[in-house]
């Protein structure tokens, strides 16, 4: 399916630029260990390594063999987990946790994953990464038929759909809940006997397999594994459910068979630079989406700049394909918190350079090509633009190493509404005048796809899930289309 842009063309206010609101929010990480002694220290090092994928909240649920164990905290991993007496009280040898951004749903305490419910047959605690397409219609066909839910997390309908399933055994449930949703999930959940591994059936978003001392683990990124010294073994395939337990490993294959679409923004952007994904280097795939940029738009200039730190490997694959020498021409300064909206003009800039700064030496009077890995809302570009033309650049020209923004995303990733996407509103002219650049280019989108070792993209069978630029949705958006309500209107917490 897809949607007609808008053809206004808004004019930019500089004074409600939002430079923290320009950018495409990470989805939430997920991490679940079985049989290990310091299964939750462990959870809590591989939530540490998925930080990058949600900073607003990080939870933790352990078994000890009698009772479950929970803790859940607003902030930050390190913040949160890194004291001996909380994990101490996280006993058991197994453990799930989650880092969360919320896609769906308010950051209040009472939906910070992993989610925990009292089921007929035991406990039962569940993290999620994704997001519901139908969250909201499966939402109001539950609370008709006389469910409470406390949260506004979609994670909490998958939970009402275990509880509610009239099949016997557990996982006759949990299969009977995942054929009832629709979207993109990577779920971990956790039984009194079993650690489980659930990936949706396109495989939209990552889940990996790995092995520590003989002890299964999941995780959504192979940098979690290799955070605690652990083995890769395999990605969790698309469509499948892992079973972990005293027994072993049981795979399970609920759904019809079908071509693998993962989420293409893994490569351009979320998953952590020397995370393997698919087989497949992110790092390595970030710098050939620079050289595939540098082939389809080659530009007349003197040095590279990279808009850190996201920018950087594929401004290195573009200096290594054109030759034109690589600066760090932008440095960012890692210890600055978010953003708030400045008063005055003066205070304007000031929040900007705050994050970035210009490396004057590098920048004066050169012709310089800045790459950075996207643009969404575009006001973070003006300022990075003005930065450098206020350093001395001669000239610059901007490139970016995917293709425009066009759609928004429902599927995990928190994108503006399709109003708020410069490349929908805005021609390649039109977005060139708005950030103030000599030249602006987008690398095309079956570049990406060579970047990740296709010949292009397959249009009867694309080979990964890249709505934001097509506007091909892979499955039904129930809630977008439907007559389910966008937001739920529940209580509001204080503190």
């Amino acid at each position: 399916m897809s949607f007609e842009a808008p053809r206004d063309l808004p004019q930019r206010d500089p004074r409600h630029d939002d430079l923290d609101g320009d950018t495409l929010r990470e989805e939430c990480g997920v991490f679940g260990i079985y049989g290990h002694p310091e299964a939750a220290a462990l959870t809590a090092l591989g939530l540490h390594a998925l930080q990058h994928r949600g900073q607003e909240a990080a939870g933790i649920v352990s078994y000890d063999g009698e009772r479950f164990h929970s803790e859940r905290r607003i902030g930050l991993v390190g913040d949160n987990f890194s004291s001996a007496k909380t994990i101490e009280r996280l006993q058991g040898a197994a453990a799930i946790g989650h880092v969360r951004y919320s896609t769906t749903g308010e950051t209040i305490l009472r939906n910070v994953q992993p989610l925990f419910a009292e089921l007929e047959g035991g406990g039962f605690a569940i993290a999620h990464n994704g997001n519901l397409t139908n969250g909201l219609t499966l939402r109001r066909q539950l609370v008709r038929i006389g469910a409470l839910c406390q949260s506004t997390s979609d994670t909490e309908v998958f939970l009402h759909l275990v509880a509610h399933s009239r099949r016997l055994r557990f996982m006759d449930r949990f299969i009977d809940a995942l054929r009832q949703i629709e979207g993109a999930y990577s779920l971990v959940g956790l039984t009194n006997k079993k650690l489980i591994g659930a990936r949706d059936p396109l495989g939209i978003r990552p889940l990996v397999l790995g092995e520590l001392d003989g002890h299964y683990i999941l995780a959504s990124e192979t940098c979690a594994l290799d955070i605690i010294g652990a083995n890769f073994i395999r990605d969790v395939e698309n469509g499948e459910i892992v079973v972990i337990s005293d027994e072993g490993i049981e795979s399970i294959k609920p759904f019809p068979p079908q071509p693998a679409r993962p989420c293409v923004f893994e490569y351009i952007y979320f998953a952590r630079p020397d995370s393997i994904v698919h087989g497949r280097s992110v790092y390595e795939v970030r710098k050939r989406l620079g050289e595939e940029l540098a082939r389809e738009a080659p530009a007349e200039a003197d040095v590279v700049v990279p808009v850190p730190d996201s920018g950087v490997p594929a401004a290195i694959g573009y200096a290594r394909a054109s030759g034109i020498p690589y600066e760090l021409g932008i440095i960012r300064n890692h210890y600055v918190g978010r953003t708030f909206i400045q008063p005055t003009q003066t205070g304007r800039e000031t929040g900007v350079r705050m994050k970035h700064s210009a490396n004057r030496g590098v920048v004066a009077g050169k012709r310089i090509v800045l790459i950075d890995d996207s643009i969404v809302r575009g006001t973070t570009s003006v300022k990075i633009v003005k930065m450098m033309r206020d350093a001395g650049a001669k000239e610059v020209h901007f490139r970016i190493a995917c293709p425009p923004i066009k759609f928004p995303d429902y599927y995990g990733i928190d994108t503006p509404e399709r109003e708020k996407l410069l490349a929908a509103t805005h021609s390649l002219e039109e977005i060139r005048r708005y950030i103030g650049a000599d030249s602006v280019a987008f690398l095309t989108v079956d570049g990406v796809y060579r970047a990740t070792g296709y010949e292009g993209r397959d249009p009867v069978t694309p080979q990964f899930t890249d709505h934001c630029f097509t506007g091909d949705y892979p499955t039904p958006l129930a809630d977008i289309t439907g007559e389910a309500p966008r937001q739920l209107s529940l209580l509001a917490e204080a503190g």
